[in-house]
């Protein structure tokens, strides 16, 4: 059996691919649903739809005018993938374990996805061509730490209650 062009799952996504679809469409769509939610949530502009609307199609379609949008989204989404599906397999795993999770759990859970949240954004720099050309996260670990004691001590200031 003879299969024609569009006939397969792959072919599809390859002609969405030719079409702009995961380059422009997409990260568009995810910038305009951003910034309207925001807008509308947080009424910094009052409540007026239309003006919410077009300043998240100005900023939506201003974001893809160079590409660095679409370059880094087909950075990060990959690794954000295998990000998640580590954490399921570690859901997985502590199931298996401790079928009677705690309220212990919820850290423990919060604590792994921090630590896949840092790997998959550093993973993502890495790779992500305006890092610095060769410059990357290995030889940048001492910048990396200062910034999580940063962090931490700016949660600790504004949560008081944490260092209690």
């Amino acid at each position: 059996m003879a299969y024609g062009y569009g006939t397969t799952i792959g072919a599809v996504l390859n002609s969405w691919v030719d079409m702009g679809v995961f380059a422009y469409l997409l990260p568009f769509l995810m910038i305009f649903a951003l910034v309207y939610g925001i807008l509308s949530k947080s009424k910094i502009l009052g409540e007026n739809k239309g003006v919410h609307a077009t300043i998240s199609v100005a900023v939506g379609l201003l974001a893809l005018q160079f590409n660095y949008v679409s370059n880094f989204f087909a950075t990060i989404f990959p690794y954000t993938g295998i990000g998640l599906a580590v954490l399921l397999v570690a859901l997985i795993l502590m199931g298996l374990i401790s079928p009677d999770q705690g309220a212990k759990a919820q850290w423990i859970w919060f604590g792994i996805g921090v630590v896949i949240f840092i790997i998959v954004v550093l993973s993502s720099i890495e790779n992500f061509w305006w890092w610095g050309g060769g410059y990357g996260v290995a030889q940048s670990w001492p910048a990396i730490l200062s910034l999580v004691i940063l962090l931490g001590v700016m949660a600790l200031i504004v949560f008081p209650k944490w260092g209690r």
